[in-house]
Order: structure tokens, then sequence, then C-alpha cells
């Protein structure tokens, strides 16, 4: 037998098959664009995953024979309101992840205490909940036809299957579920002017959603495979890495950051600003710090100097004490621990010796102290990390790594394949809904190397952690 996971990331939609084994067969990636019509806001036409999907499909189907196909799992962006009407068809584009122009409907929500009493966690702008309560404010007649408030991935399920299903990993990023009992909240819906059918129900991660439509899998040369409940990108990139079980963690350096740790319970802290979710297996959860711009900051400084990412990064040599030279990655406003979407980046101390090479260092190194405000977070909340894996684009950087494992004090183990873990972690799922097969079949993956503490580095990293952080409470005082 075969699964299929698919990915569905800001910037592309990721597509592997493999086998009973977890061996990949094949795999494919189609890119995807963002919009961004207002300062900040952040959009995408859910028309564009479907057809992405198809594509990615129909490639693994031209590179294997695929009528073994049994699973298929759904991994996602986050947070995203896709708002569709009574015909199933969008009304507007989604309002994604990284979309803040609902600060102050967060606010507002977040200042009444049953919402975090409920579901654990800060209201977050970037959250699904004051999405929709900004379009209720300002797109009233779009607000007026909303039969169903999906997920991405879950419209995408939609495409695949014609359910409207989401899962307890993406439902608790919307700020509609009482995470710990794994349920929407009908409190919170009504307090939003919305009800339980406006919402799609709820399954684990790893049970069963629907099959793909027949006329789908007749177009894509596939079989009506079982679709499973997936997982939100970041609960699938932990079921690809095999961080499952209490204590172990992954770090992710992509378009944004996460420092993920499993947990065996629920145990929320908003106070933190620490994100308490449901993990994508039955009774387990996680702690995330989640920080907006990662490798989306040094894509920043690509752009600004005409250099690519892989030019300014590809001659750094060895981590090196931190200059005067500081760099704030808020360039979208942050999440964890600030909670500030309105706070913007920042370069301090540049002088005439500041050239491209130093800049990318300063941004290299922000970002990790940034990882490092996460870890502190974390830490309050009693979850220790003693070490993680590295996933995401950003992991390809040697630099970076040692960068980030001398900053945060613990070392980082490369998968050999971390590329796509979410998919593998899709395809986990697909596998575990099709077989019933449980957990033990999510192992870590094969390490490649581990990147340990320059522990020469740690107090000059400290010591720049630490005016860091007096520099973004001097940018708060001001802004």
């Amino acid at each position: 037998m075969m699964y299929i996971g698919l990915d569905l990331g800001t910037s592309s939609l990721k597509a592997i098959l493999i086998d009973d084994a977890q061996q990949v067969l094949a795999e494919h990636a189609v890119p995807l664009t963002v919009q961004r019509p207002a300062d900040g806001w952040s959009e995408q036409d859910p028309q564009s995953w479907c057809d992405a999907a198809v594509k990615a499909l129909g490639a693994l189907a031209a590179a294997q024979d695929c009528s073994g196909v049994t699973g298929i799992g759904l991994s996602g962006h986050m947070h995203g309101a896709t708002l569709i009407g009574k015909d199933d068809a969008p009304l507007r584009p989604c309002m994604l992840w990284n979309d803040t122009r609902s600060h102050a409907q967060a606010a507002a929500m977040d200042a009444k205490a049953r919402f975090r009493d409920i579901t654990g966690n800060i209201v977050f702008p970037g959250f699904t909940a004051p999405k929709v309560e900004w379009v209720r404010e300002n797109e009233p007649e779009i607000f007026g036809r909303i039969a169903k408030v999906l997920l991405p991935k879950d419209y995408l399920r939609l495409f695949l299957t014609g359910e409207h299903v989401s899962e307890m990993s993406d439902a608790a990023g919307t700020a509609w579920l009482n995470t710990g009992a794994r349920d929407w909240s009908d409190e919170l819906l009504a307090d939003c002017n919305l009800t339980r059918d406006q919402m799609p129900s709820l399954v684990e991660g790893s049970a069963p959603s629907g099959r793909l439509r027949a006329d789908l899998a007749t177009l894509l040369g596939l079989p009506r495979a079982v679709v499973a409940g997936g997982a939100g990108d970041n609960a699938a990139a932990a079921i690809g890495a095999g961080v499952v079980e209490d204590g172990t963690a992954f770090l992710s350096l992509g378009t944004s950051g996460v420092l993920f740790a499993a947990t065996n319970g629920y145990r929320p802290d908003p106070e933190t600003a620490v994100h308490s979710f449901c993990h994508a297996v039955p009774r387990t959860w996680h702690q995330m710090g989640v920080i907006l711009a990662a490798t989306d900051a040094l894509e920043w400084l690509a752009r600004l100097t005409g250099q690519t990412a892989a030019d300014l990064t590809r001659d750094l040599g060895a981590v090196e004490a931190p200059g005067r030279t500081l760099f704030l990655p808020y360039l979208g406003g942050e999440r964890t621990p600030h909670n500030d979407a309105a706070i913007r980046g920042q370069f301090l101390h540049l002088d005439h010796a500041t050239d491209a090479r130093a800049a990318a260092r300063a941004v290299l190194q922000g970002v990790s102290y940034a990882f490092a405000d996460c870890n502190r977070a974390l830490a309050a909340t009693g979850t220790r990390i003693e070490s993680a894996l590295a996933t995401g684009g950003g992991a390809r950087s040697e630099h970076w790594l040692s960068m980030l494992a001398s900053t945060l004090g613990f070392p980082l183990e490369v998968p050999q394949a971390g590329d796509f873990g979410a998919a593998l972690g899709a395809a986990r799922l697909g596998q575990m809904a099709a077989t019933g097969a449980g957990i033990e079949i999510a192992g870590k993956p094969l390490i490649a190397r581990t990147v340990q503490p320059d522990a020469g580095l740690r107090a000059a990293l400290a010591d720049g952690h630490e005016r860091y952080r007096a520099a973004y409470d001097l940018l708060r005082g001001i802004a």
C-alpha cells in the first residue's frame, strides 16, 4: 500500500508519495503566491490551492503507479479565514496566518477572560476568529452570507472530498476551540455572532474524514483513498519528525519560525504568549513559541540588497561573538512572547563599515534572539527543551544552525530529509487513517548530523540577547 501527503504551505503546495516502510517514492511541489494589498494584509486565492493540488497529484501519478494508494493526509498553514457561501464557493480571498489587520478585534476578544479561559491562548491578530470579526465589521454583506468558515487545508479537503471537516490541531488556532475538551465552544462562537452549524465537524488528525471524490479520482488516475483529518502545518511537521512523546521538540526555520514541544497533557499559560494547542493524535497536546519572520527576514534583506539569500549566507564562516549591530525581525509584528501586531523591525547601530555581509549576520542573529525569547517563554510554562530537531529551509545553513544552537544552549539535530517534514507527517496521518495504525509509525527520522552549542560563545551571545531585549523595550516605548 501507498500513502500521499499534501502540505499546503504559504509559498508552495508540496506532495509526497510513500510506501508502507515510509520510503519516499515520488515528490512534487507547485509554487503559490501571496497578495499584500495593504500594510499588514496577506491573502491568497483558495482556488489556487485546488489547482496546485491537481497539478501535484497528477505529477505523482505520472511519476509512479499510484493504484495502491489507500490513504491521503493533509497539512496546511494555520489560522487562515476561508469564508464560503451556500454553494461552497469562497466569498473573498483567504486572510492568511500573517495577516494582522484584525489587531483591534483581537485585542477586544482577548480582553474578555473567557477566550483565554476556554482556548488556553491569547487571541492573536493572526488567529481566525478576529479575522472573521474584522469581516463582520468591515464587510458585513460578506459576513451575512457565510455558510461555513474553513481553515486553508480544510477548504482543500472540501475540494478533494466534498466534506466540511476539520481536526483538533488546526481548530485550536481559531480562538473558537475548547482546547482541553477538544471541541468547538458554543459560548465563544456566539460571542462572535456565529453558530456551530457554520463550523466544520471535527475529527482527530489520524482519523478518516472522507474519501477522494469519484470524479477527481478518475481525473487523476487515483483510487478513492481515505482522506485523514490531517493537521496544521506545525503539528504535521511534528508527526513527520517523530515529535509526539512528551519532552520531544523541533525548531522550524521556515518563512516563520516555530519552537515546538510535544506534551502529554494540556498545560495552558496564555500570559507567556506560548501557543497551547491540540496535537494531531488523540489525548496529546503541544506548546510552541512562534515568530512571524524567520527566513522571511533574510529574504527581505536579499530583496533590499539585490542579492539572493544564498549569496548573503554563503561565506559567513564560523559563528563569532555578535557585533554592535542589532536587527529586530518584527517585519509584520510578533507573537511569542510580545503579542504585538503593530511593532515593526529595526536595524540599530549601523555605521560606515556595515556592509551586506554584516547586515546578514545581524539578521540571522536577530532571528536567533527571537527564538531565544520563545525558549524563555516556554521555560516559564515549565517546558524545558534539551535538544530539538531542526527543520525548514533555513536549516540548510550550517552557520545559522550553529548560531542558533549556541544562542539557545542546546543541540540541534538535522534530519536526512527535512524539506518535506510536514508532507511526511500528513502522509503518516493518511497511513494511520487508512490502516488503523497508531503513533508507533511516527518514528524519529534518520539524523544526518547534530550541531552542538559553542560554549565559548555563550556569554557573548547572552549579553547580545540582553541588548536585543533592551532594544525591543526601547522600540515599544517609542511606538
